[in-house]
Parts: C-alpha cells; sequence; structure tokens
C-alpha cells in the first residue's frame, strides 16, 4: 500500500529551518532529560521534586520565610490550583504552614519551617551537584558563559511575551473581568 504523499517543510515543523529545528530538539531533550535526572535525583535522597526544592528556596530567601500563594504560582509559571496542591502535599510534610495572609485576610500564604529549612539546606547541596555533574561539567567555560546569555535572552523574551499576554486578556476582558466582586 502506498502512504498518502504529504508536503513537508524542510524541517517537519512548520516555519522552522533545519538548523532552527535541530537547536530546538537539542534543547528541548536536553531540558527534559535534565530535568528528569534531577526529579529522580532528588526524590530518591530527599522525597522532593525539583520545584518542590524551587517552592522551599524562594520562601527560604525570602524576608520572612513566606511568600502569597500566588505569587509562588507566578513565580514557577503555574497554575494556582496545582500551587495549592503542591503546597499542601509539603505541608502535610511538616516543611510549610500555609497561613492566613497579615497584609490580606482574604489570600493566604506560604511559610517555611524549620524542618522545611534544613530540607532544603540538604537537598540544595545535592542539588547543586547534580548540576555541576550533568550540566555544567560537560562545557567549558565559555561554553557555560554563551548558555548562561542564551538562557538570559531567552527567559528575557518569555517574561515580555507573558506581560503581553496578561495585557491582551485584560484589554479582551474588560475592567469587569478583573474586578474582585
Amino acid at each position: 500500500m502506498q502512504r498518502p504523499s504529504r508536503r513537508r517543510t524542510p524541517s517537519d515543523l512548520p516555519g522552522l529551518d533545519i538548523a532552527e529545528q535541530k537547536s530546538w530538539q537539542n534543547f528541548l531533550h536536553a531540558a527534559l532529560r535534565f530535568h528528569t535526572t534531577m526529579d529522580r535525583w532528588l526524590t530518591e535522597a530527599h522525597q522532593l521534586s525539583v520545584i518542590d526544592l524551587r517552592v522551599l528556596d524562594i520562601l527560604d530567601k525570602s524576608d520572612d520565610g513566606a511568600a502569597r500563594m500566588g505569587d509562588l504560582a507566578d513565580a514557577l509559571g503555574a497554575n494556582p490550583h496545582h500551587m495549592t496542591k503542591r503546597i499542601r502535599r509539603l505541608e502535610e510534610r511538616g516543611l510549610v504552614q500555609r497561613e492566613q495572609n497579615s497584609d490580606d485576610r482574604r489570600g493566604v500564604v506560604a511559610r517555611i519551617s524549620d524542618d522545611g529549612r534544613r530540607v532544603a539546606g540538604h537537598a540544595s547541596h545535592n542539588y547543586a551537584q547534580g548540576v555541576k555533574t550533568h550540566l555544567i561539567g560537560p562545557l567549558s567555560r565559555r561554553q557555560l558563559a554563551t548558555l548562561e546569555e542564551n538562557c538570559r535572552r531567552i527567559n528575557s523574551g518569555l517574561k515580555q511575551a507573558d506581560s503581553t499576554l496578561y495585557v491582551s486578556r485584560a484589554v479582551q476582558s474588560g475592567p469587569a473581568a478583573n474586578s474582585p466582586l
């Protein structure tokens, strides 16, 4: 049986040339593989995911050891519902507590506990070793500087895209959609 003919772009991804596709695929595979490796590494040693450690790190580095739930979700690009579930799991382990926001009684903050600080400290050392082993180790100083610069540029572009999308949604929805009532 003959396959139906299909038109293919030079890279199989419309709008990307072959070099762009290869760069994208290599970046995506490396990022996903690295994230999976670090998740396994942290889960085996500390029963934490990379995102769990990021939450604890953000809380630990905040001035008062606390952050609004919405701010945590924004910082990690997470859905607020998923962040609530994550915080609940960390709370069950005694690593954080949820409290009423003293500035806004309707809001909730997550606060890191002493156990959370201790676990985050140990996990951060293991995480750093994993980063050194799996990400930084194979790179020269020049390659590392290039990686940093490229990731900074990508993050900057993504922040702009996020803010543009937020403004676009607010304009489309109108002021009533942003009202707390």
